[in-house]
């Protein structure tokens, strides 16, 4: 997979984050990680909440609720096999910063919209992450783990990227998704140097 065609990310994480980074700091990357999948859960949760009217939405989000808490059970399960215990929630300033890129006011559509490519970003960089782990990490669990995880994260950006086109409401999703880009772009360059998954 080419991320930077598929993703259309602008900036690709240097693969020495996993030799620098990653490899020594194990334990907090799986703690951060679990703690991704989970809030990528509660995010699913969230757009059924504010929008139970949208039946297609709320059929694929209950299945994304099902499908992250799974793997958030089996990052768990990793971290008990390794004899580690689940650490407290990490702040994921990353995801902070492109919130402050979300419309404010505005229509329900408008705001759902930005919400589905926030969480489009969000899997996107997270697919680009977790495929450079898989290419680099010195740990075939982990390697062949990661390489697993990036592709249903593809499938995530794609879900949230189709939804957002079916229910643009005459907002110009293309756009609005270049302009998420370009902002990532600037964003992501403060990042790649600590460990957490968007880190």
């Amino acid at each position: 997979m080419n991320e930077r065609t598929i993703l259309k990310l602008q900036l690709p994480t240097d693969p020495l984050w996993v030799k620098n980074v990653v490899e020594s700091n194990i334990q907090e990357i799986l703690t951060d990680h679990a703690f991704c999948e989970q809030k990528a859960a509660s995010n699913a949760i969230t757009l059924i909440v504010q929008n139970p009217q949208l039946s297609d939405l709320v059929q694929e989000m209950a299945a994304l609720v099902q499908e992250e808490m799974d793997h958030f059970k089996r990052v768990h399960d990793i971290i008990l096999e390794r004899g580690f215990v689940l650490g407290r929630e990490r702040k994921d300033d990353y995801v902070n910063e492109l919130r402050k890129f979300m419309v404010t006011g505005g229509s329900r559509s408008v705001q759902l919209i930005d919400r589905l490519l926030l969480s489009a970003m969000i899997e996107a960089r997270s697919c680009e992450r977790f495929k450079v782990m898989s290419e680099h990490i010195n740990d075939q669990q982990l390697s062949e783990f990661y390489h697993e995880l990036m592709i249903s994260e593809a499938t995530h950006y794609s879900t949230f990227i189709r939804l957002a086109k079916k229910y643009a409401d005459g907002i110009d999703v293309d756009k609005r998704w270049k302009e998420f880009l370009d902002y990532e772009a600037q964003v992501i360059q403060n990042y790649g140097k600590s460990e957490t998954i968007h880190g």
